[in-house]
């Protein structure tokens, strides 16, 4: 069994936790609504009043007047997370993690010694609720994709639990949009079809679902609705691939906030490949679109590296510049992969420049450490 452990509104409740005067009131965490700041996070209250993540600020404050707006507090929000997967390891060491607020773990292997998967989900939900004062929500099932799905089933403070043979008793009801890769557009496409609910994907019919929704689309969504996942939970230190990415509550047309926001996941990247002592040599770019039109773009680096600063210069001059974007987009992601655990190439010509990255990225990491996400930036995210 596969646990999916995601913590509820996990910005916007650390900053709750620790100021008792906000708790109950409507607050997001972000950025100012003067530029383009974005709202990061929102509280239970604010999302009552139609306001999200990756939304920008000005439209938070127009739909909430009251709303309380807390800058962000990234390096807080990063020492709570390690503490979240110490307790996460306790229990098992293959924990996969998403982000700072999500992870997967699988305790097949250590029922013998904490009980069953229930029981060590429970456990952890308590031990994080008890030693740090925050919620989360626990989806318990056989695979990766139900349990994601049952995290986020009964929040906040969920706990759901689907066993084998109760897998398309839970999928069944569910909305089309609770599919992993179903959009606005790819909705709307499956209600022209006569598909609104997950039982109704499963027993469509196969052929017009791929003239729909083309071949690959058709072949995801058929083993979803199926409750068919045989992806392995995969710890960052075995990992083949690291990768971050965002989905927008609104479709973003602005390509400086698209890059602002891509240089933010090449950061998380970068220094995630710098903690486990990783070297990658392809760099890969990911847009997906308001019609859910998915393009990806790769590119292999000259030698291996995990420099923020060669990365970013890939991701923005040799592949951000390749895609057209010709409307509006709703997801950006950008990954790494071909790993390695050492740096084997030539001395070049630019080696004093990677040396001087390598300081760069060391002393950030250090200061970003010490004395969080404020203390140093770089320029480009500074706005956004």
């Amino acid at each position: 069994m596969i646990l999916h452990i995601d913590m509820d509104a996990f910005y916007a409740s650390v900053e709750q936790h620790d100021n008792p005067s906000l708790r109950g009131k409507p607050i997001v965490v972000g950025g100012s609504a003067t530029g383009r700041g974005v709202v990061a996070a929102a509280s239970y209250e604010a999302r009552r009043f139609g306001v999200f993540s990756a939304m920008p600020m000005k439209t938070a404050l127009e739909r909430c007047r009251h709303l309380v707006v807390v800058p962000v507090r990234m390096e807080v929000y990063a020492g709570i997370s390690r503490q979240i997967r110490e307790i996460f390891h306790r229990y098992t060491p293959v924990v996969e993690p998403l982000s700072l607020d999500e992870a997967f773990l699988d305790v097949t292997g250590c029922q013998a010694l904490f009980g069953s998967a229930v029981e060590i989900g429970q456990q952890i939900q308590q031990a994080i609720l008890g030693e740090l004062g925050l919620n989360a929500s626990v989806g318990v099932a056989p695979n990766k994709f139900i349990a994601k799905v049952a995290s986020g089933h009964a929040k906040p403070r969920g706990f759901t639990v689907v066993e084998s043979d109760k897998v398309h008793d839970f999928l069944d009801p569910l909305s089309i949009d609770k599919i992993w890769g179903v959009g606005k557009r790819a909705e709307a496409r499956l209600g022209q079809l006569g598909i609104y609910r997950v039982s109704d994907l499963r027993h469509a019919d196969f052929d017009q679902l791929t003239r729909t929704m083309g071949p690959s689309s058709a072949n995801h969504l058929y083993a979803l609705a199926w409750g068919r996942d045989d992806r392995a939970v995969v710890p960052d230190r075995e990992a083949k691939s690291i990768s971050h990415e965002t989905t927008f509550h609104a479709d973003v047309v602005d390509n400086e906030v698209l890059q602002a926001i891509l240089l933010r996941l090449t950061e998380q990247v970068a220094r995630r490949l710098r903690r486990h002592g990783r070297y990658c040599s392809t760099v890969t770019l990911k847009l997906r679109f308001s019609d859910f039109k998915t393009l990806s773009r790769s590119a292999t680096l000259t030698s291996p590296s995990n420099s923020t600063n060669m990365l970013w210069e890939t991701v923005r001059d040799a592949l951000f510049t390749r895609i057209r974007i010709d409307q509006p987009v709703r997801l950006v992601g950008m990954g790494v992969s071909s790993l390695a655990n050492s740096r084997t190439r030539q001395l070049d010509l630019f080696d004093d420049n990677d040396r001087r990255d390598s300081q760069v990225d060391q002393a950030t990491d250090s200061i970003l450490d010490r004395f969080g996400r404020n203390a140093i930036r770089r320029g480009t995210t500074l706005e956004s």
